[in-house]
């Protein structure tokens, strides 16, 4: 087993055992790759927002190019975590990655343009615009991922849950 493998086993039984845990019932309820969804996702979205401060808040770059950066670099990490440790998907990766690009242009301009951008002209500071876009799209980017992107025999989804 390689040191790649190692982790990915590693962090699926990690996010199985904590979901294992959840009180409540919610251990029936939630899945455990929308743990590692919003672990894999939280990181990239702080990347997200680390770039976004540097282009726009040091740099002066129109903020609607430092969040359109920030946004694909972001993503395309997000993906490829995603991917790897969370839905463990073998397919081939082309056509994955072509869905994710449709899922993301969809996500880009109904919440990154739409919500954020539309917040922050608004007059709301664009950090904040820039997370109440994200919490909208950490729903719709989860599902997309869950039941179009990764979905297929070719992808192994931790648990039947949710």
């Amino acid at each position: 087993m390689t040191t790649t493998e190692s982790l990915v086993a590693g962090f699926s039984r990690w996010c199985e055992a904590i979901v294992a845990r959840l009180p409540l019932g919610l251990n029936r309820l939630v899945a455990p790759t929308f743990l590692g969804f919003a672990l894999i996702n939280s990181f990239t979205f702080g990347i997200d927002l680390a770039l976004l401060t540097v282009l726009h808040g040091w740099l002066h770059l129109p903020v609607w190019l430092s969040v359109t950066v920030a946004y694909i670099c972001a993503f395309g990490l997000s993906f490829v975590l995603n991917r790897t440790f969370n839905f463990h998907s073998h397919a081939p990766v082309g056509r994955q990655a072509v869905v994710y690009m449709v899922v993301v242009v969809i996500n880009y301009l109904a919440f990154i343009l739409g919500v954020g951008s539309g917040l922050a002209a608004l007059g709301l500071e664009y950090h904040l615009s820039r997370l109440l876009a994200g919490a909208c799209e950490a729903v719709y980017i989860y599902s997309a991922m869950r039941w179009v992107v990764f979905r297929g025999r070719d992808t192994v989804v931790m648990s039947q849950s949710v």
